[in-house]
């Protein structure tokens, strides 16, 4: 196994070939578990969590690498970076359901009324996008894609998506800057 490349022994893994998986981790765990160890600010057992979660991923999932697109390491590394941004999302939501129970004070109303007005404001903002730039947007802020992902989904090149979102949080913030100097 120690003389495959790591296109060679994911393909293995796809075939779940134990020992490509071993030999992957022999190779990558101390720079994933390094990853995610300071990702989440020192945390050993977290940092082993997400460790593993990241070879579980190898050995589960659907997607495919490819060595035209970049090396190995970086497409792991990007698996990793999302698997720690998906345990923190986790995290949040749990200790927030958590702590609900425990709120002792009534809201302000007004600040409900805030928020409210506030998010009418995004959604008129966002009426003004293209389809294009909505789905962007959704995809990136909402469904948590990369740029590349995204790229990849809207079937074009990264540069473009780049440019795409760079247009469209410019047009989001100017319909919402003269949202609101209409209302002062």
């Amino acid at each position: 196994m120690r003389t495959k490349n790591d296109e060679e022994l994911f393909r293995l893994v796809k075939k779940k070939n134990r020992h490509a998986l071993e030999e992957l981790y022999d190779r990558y765990g101390k720079l994933v578990y390094s990853y995610a160890y300071k990702f989440s600010n020192n945390q050993l057992e977290m940092s082993k969590e997400i460790t593993q979660l990241v070879y579980l991923r190898l050995w589960t999932t659907q997607s495919h690498y490819v060595a035209s697109k970049g090396k190995f390491i970086n497409w792991l590394l990007t698996i990793t970076r999302n698997i720690c941004l998906d345990y923190v999302k986790k995290e949040r939501r749990h200790k927030f359901l958590g702590n609900v129970d425990t709120i002792e004070h009534i809201a302000d109303p007004k600040n409900k009324i805030d928020e409210h007005i506030d998010a009418q404001l995004i959604h008129n903002a966002k009426l003004k996008l293209t389809e294009k730039q909505r789905r962007l947007i959704d995809l990136l802020y909402w469904k948590g894609c990369t740029l590349q992902e995204i790229a990849e989904i809207e079937q074009e090149p990264l540069g473009t998506i780049k440019s795409r979102l760079h247009q469209s949080l410019k047009q989001l913030r100017l319909s919402m800057e003269g949202r609101s100097d209409n209302e002062k």
